[in-house]
């Protein structure tokens, strides 16, 4: 367990910088509805433009929690129930716009990893 919670720490923090600063003005296949942007994505979802950056705000403070939980391990478990809650509201989002299957792939995926990572470091 040692190796792997380093792993999901670098592994989800990366995932998230990636969709929030790389590809936030970027279409992936995975946006909600029909949107090609972040911003877009939240309002496909009925959300105020705002909420955008308060979600990215707190992906990435999460993100950045994780990375200082390599060297202070205390920071790990709180950033990882908030990517839990995170990727539950995106799940949510995903299902009352009736998106199919593949684009609740990548908050999925994220969930299953914050999960272990919360188990793994709870133990």
């Amino acid at each position: 367990m040692q190796t792997i919670t380093p792993i999901l720490q670098v592994g989800i923090a990366l995932g998230l910088f990636n969709v929030w600063l790389l590809r936030f003005s970027r279409s992936t296949p995975y946006r909600g509805g029909a949107a090609a942007t972040m911003p877009e994505e939240f309002l496909a979802y009925g959300l105020p433009r705002w909420s955008t950056y308060l979600v990215g705000l707190l992906k990435l403070g999460a993100g950045l929690a994780l990375i200082i939980g390599l060297w202070h391990p205390h920071w790990v478990l709180p950033a990882a129930l908030l990517i839990v809650g995170l990727m539950l509201g995106a799940l949510f989002m995903h299902f009352k716009i009736r998106d199919p299957l593949k684009k609740n792939l990548p908050a999925l995926v994220m969930l299953i990893l914050s999960v272990s990572l919360c188990l793994i470091t709870a133990a």
